[in-house]
């Protein structure tokens, strides 16, 4: 924990001077491969939503924009630079290359869907969008998929912290946990939304040849 605590006191002191704008610099800046979890900030903003200081839903939605907005630069610092510039200046805010070369494996093997689900997985979510930047994915698939997962997460994080309330620093303690749970659950919710997508997509096409093919009869 040695590293970790001043930088929870950091995310403590910034939250507690800006409010919603410190939760949006601060989920920004842990977007953006900077060493700031967030685990160390949507928990703390949930005690605050327990102490009726915060509205949960702004503030998940505050942090959802943060880490879009996080993305976005790391996006086109992957478009603009390149890879050999995030490996050569990466190690300044702790991006090592074995991790980026794992982040893009993941991205190559699963596509523009791990957009979201990267958002849910420690070390790839910090790390996703430079590769994306790099393959040039299109941007606005980016943003939303980016914001949609980014919210989940916010969300849950938050939830987490008003549930816990005073003791919401111990979800540190349980992230692996928590990755273990949740990382699946994702995926299960993934694939069903895109069998169901898919066999209404079918469906569409079978109704539209039975209505060529009456129409052709008549």
């Amino acid at each position: 924990m040695g590293l970790i605590e001043p930088i929870i006191e950091f995310a403590i002191n910034v939250i507690e001077n800006f409010g919603y704008v410190g939760i949006f610099v601060l989920m920004l800046l842990e977007s953006t491969a900077t060493p700031v979890p967030s685990e160390a900030v949507m928990p703390f903003a949930g005690f605050l939503v327990h102490s009726g200081k915060f509205n949960m839903y702004i503030v998940s939605l505050v942090g959802a924009l943060g880490s879009l907005a996080g993305a976005l630069i790391s996006y086109h610092i992957g478009k603009f630079l390149g890879r050999e510039f995030i490996i050569k200046y990466g190690i300044y805010v702790l991006i090592s290359e074995r991790h980026l070369i794992a982040t893009e494996k993941f991205f190559d093997k699963y596509g523009s869907k791990t957009i979201f689900l990267s958002r849910f997985i420690p070390v790839v979510r910090h790390l996703i969008s430079f590769p994306a930047g790099i393959a040039k994915m299109n941007l606005l698939k980016f943003s939303a998929y980016t914001f949609v997962g980014s919210f989940g997460w916010c969300f849950i994080l938050t939830y987490i912290g008003y549930v816990l309330a005073e003791h919401w620093i111990i979800i540190r303690e349980y992230t692996e946990i928590l990755d273990f749970f949740i990382i699946p659950a994702i995926i299960i919710f993934v694939v069903w939304f895109w069998m169901k997508f898919k066999n209404k997509k079918i469906n569409r096409k079978i109704n539209s040849k039975n209505k060529i093919i009456n129409s052709k009869k008549i």
